[in-house]
């Protein structure tokens, strides 16, 4: 199978993931990078044989090459990519898509122009999502009425003076955008399109001007409403509860290198308290498919999972999140 030839900007850090992960399908071949740490960008010459390029201008000439593969802080994500664009190279982004409407318009507009694939590296469905999915599409849980996800840890804290982190403008919601945009794809993969959030913001925990907490309330396609809960200031926590007319799904992800524990708890008409028992976890876990995703759209034509397109209904529900918090109303959304 013939490798796609890729360049890099941003090759540290979550980059470093990145790269793990393409040479682990074995489909890339990583050409050139650049990044402005020279530590990390040294090391990636040495792992992945890449050409080091001393500016993003420059990476992008690079002859015979035909896509692009952006892992630096979302602020920048827009502007990379859509000087990536320009040029006829496909493009994979990290998560968040990008920081703000305006630049989700160029994007969206960008990619509808040049007609290049365009990836996000959003997480793909892992086992214990696919085992939710499949329990509420066969009705184990009944009629689903509600649900209440959280995202937090405590990495608002670390956030200085000057951080992009810390910008409103750049990071809209703190922990919404930053790791809720996680939630909302996960979320819209169980119970489909989001059309409508109320959301509160907390501003005042720590010195600086993005959100501390986020409460969003969410409103489906499908009638369902729920709450996404995204704290920056905490200690770690990512949890999900799905409640149904016949049984509660709990789910409690801890960190990377531990198992997600699933647990189901079935309801009965005697109001007693009802026995919580584990749920077997099945299905494939591929930290890798959204590359492979990536790759095959472009080999074959197809739509790559995640795509710009779920990148951009979920930064959107953060946008409009922003929007309801700053004028006290609920913000419909239209379809992405």
């Amino acid at each position: 199978m013939e490798r796609l030839k890729v360049i890099q900007i941003g090759v540290g850090g979550f980059g470093h993931y990145r790269r793990e992960r393409m040479r682990e399908t074995g489909l890339f071949e990583l050409v050139a990078a650049y990044d402005w740490n020279e530590e990390a960008l040294a090391r990636c010459q040495v792992e992945d044989g890449a050409k080091l390029a001393r500016s993003y201008e420059e990476l992008l000439e690079t002859p015979g090459v035909e896509a692009v593969v952006i892992s630096t802080g979302a602020n920048f994500h827009a502007e990379q990519a859509i000087q990536a664009i320009a040029k006829g190279l496909h493009v994979f982004i990290e998560k968040p898509l990008c920081a703000t409407r305006d630049e989700l318009r160029c994007l969206l507009e960008a990619q509808k122009k040049y007609g290049v694939v365009v990836g996000v590296g959003h997480k793909t469905p892992d086992p214990a999502s696919q085992t939710i999915k499949k329990m509420i599409e066969h009705g184990e849980l009944g009629a689903v009425t509600t649900f209440e996800k959280t995202t937090a840890h405590s990495g608002g804290l670390q956030i200085k003076p000057g951080d992009w982190r810390g910008d409103p403008e750049k990071n809209p919601g703190g922990m919404l955008f930053q790791c809720g945009v996680h939630g909302l794809h996960e979320l819209m993969y169980y119970f489909g399109p989001i059309t409508q959030v109320f959301c509160m913001m907390r501003f005042d925990v720590h010195e600086t001007q993005t959100a501390d907490v986020a409460i969003c309330h969410l409103k489906f396609e499908s009638g369902l409403i729920g709450t996404l809960n995204a704290y920056h200031v905490t200690p770690y926590r990512h949890s999900l509860s799905i409640f149904g007319t016949k049984a509660n799904l709990y789910r409690n992800d801890r960190y990377f290198d531990e198992e997600t524990q699933l647990q189901i708890q079935h309801g009965n008409l005697t109001n007693s308290k009802e026995l919580i028992s584990p749920v077997t976890i099945s299905g494939e876990d591929d930290g890798c498919s959204s590359l492979r995703s990536f790759y095959k759209a472009i080999r074959e034509g197809t739509e790559p999972y995640p795509s710009i397109r779920d990148g951009a209904r979920a930064v959107a529900v953060v946008f409009a999140a922003d929007e309801s918090s700053r004028t006290g109303l609920p913000v419909s959304l239209c379809p992405t």
